[in-house]
């Protein structure tokens, strides 16, 4: 049923329905803070594993 569901031109219109809804000037911010939260993210988890490991 859902063997094809996915193809390329799904994902260029998906990206051009996203480039209309949050505008092409707002992207780059959005995709920054993205980054930036995901590095946060990583750093966090990493001192979790590392408190972890040092009392085991």
């Amino acid at each position: 049923m859902f063997r094809n569901a996915l193809e390329p031109w799904h994902l260029l219109i998906l990206g051009l329905v996203i480039i209309l809804v949050f505008g092409s000037k707002k992207l780059p911010d959005t995709a920054r803070s993205l980054g930036k939260s995901l590095r946060i993210l990583k750093s966090e988890t990493k001192a979790l594993k590392e408190e972890n490991g040092e009392k085991s």
